[in-house]
């Protein structure tokens, strides 16, 4: 109940009812409504300050759960990562080893896609968490990159394995004569004492003596690349071309066996000894060339030796005495 106020009146010195006008309520109704506004204001920034609304609640709520699902899918990216490079490990140590082919260089495997303007359209976006989702998308495609010139290398590894019967049959893998007595080794791979310049020179693959005539055969499966005469040098020689980066010659022929373009099987007759061109007595000149650089090719005769003999044929070999040619 409203307080009745009274004034004193000096023309009638009594005191009269005080009567509100319509004004002095429309400015008190004002003024509490404004005061009441701004203490609802006031609340309300406070609550706002210290007490979280429904929304805002769900939506951390939200938040957490969706950074706990980043973080068990930054876990998922490192355990498949640390598979990837298991994987990566066994193709280059051993199956790689295996093949006798080169493993894939690192940069090739940890080399980055696209540029700087790849996520532009997450910046474009403007998204609070935006270096979070760059970061995650980041280290997904480059697993996604590694995944692929993995699955790649595996497919060159399936094609390897076809070949590899291929592979062995092809390999210059016996001696090009008969020399089950292990004698008919003249002379090895390295610097010797040339015959007839009589200096030491550099011979590039193994002398075996043995009479004019003696057969001589293809010592891997491949395809006749050349087969000449020459005065000096190498005389009548034939060259085999096996794949894979091997090919072997057979110099100072006394006659040939095969034609150019001929395919031939290891062990298949393509000639004889002889003593032509630059040969002091009757022998084979034998070569294995592997990518275009000549190698021992005493290191290749594992197909018909036993560890053994294959010891001894190496010893013969290393000792520095005269070639034939």
């Amino acid at each position: 109940m409203s307080r009745i106020k009274y004034y004193y009146d000096p023309k009638t010195c009594k005191y009269e009812r005080y009567q509100k006008s319509k004004w002095d309520v429309v400015l008190n109704a004002l003024g509490f409504f404004s005061a009441a506004s701004i203490i609802a204001v006031a609340i309300l920034i406070v609550f706002n300050l210290y007490f979280d609304s429904p929304k805002e609640i769900l939506l951390k709520n939200e938040n957490k759960e969706l950074k706990l699902y980043y973080q068990l899918m930054e876990e998922e990216i490192g355990i498949m990562s640390q598979m990837l490079g298991d994987l990566q490990q066994r193709d280059d140590n051993l199956y790689r080893v295996i093949f006798e082919t080169e493993p894939i260089p690192t940069e090739i495997r940890n080399a980055g896609i696209g540029g700087a303007d790849r996520f532009k359209d997450i910046k474009s976006k403007g998204l609070k968490q935006e270096q979070l989702i760059i970061s995650l998308k980041s280290k997904v495609e480059n697993l996604k990159r590694q995944l692929y010139i993995q699955n790649v290398s595996y497919d060159d590894i399936s094609e390897m394995a076809l070949n590899k019967e291929e592979y062995w049959a092809s390999i210059p893998a016996i001696q090009p004569i008969v020399n089950e007595e292990l004698i008919n080794l003249a002379s090895g791979f390295g610097n010797r004492l040339h015959p007839i310049l009589k200096v030491r020179k550099m011979h590039t693959g193994v002398d075996f003596s043995a009479p004019k005539g003696t057969p001589i055969y293809a010592t891997g499966d491949g395809v006749v690349s050349d087969v000449k005469t020459v005065f000096g040098g190498y005389g009548k020689y034939i060259e085999i071309d096996h794949g894979f980066g091997f090919v072997s010659r057979y110099g100072h022929m006394n006659e040939f066996k095969v034609r150019k373009g001929q395919k031939v099987k290891r062990g298949d007759l393509i000639g004889t000894v002889g003593n032509t061109g630059s040969s002091t007595a009757p022998h084979v000149h034998y070569e294995v060339i592997k990518d275009g650089a000549f190698v021992n090719p005493v290191h290749y005769f594992f197909k018909d030796l036993e560890p053994s003999e294959y010891e001894k044929i190496l010893e013969l070999a290393s000792k520095e005495n005269q070639s034939l040619s």
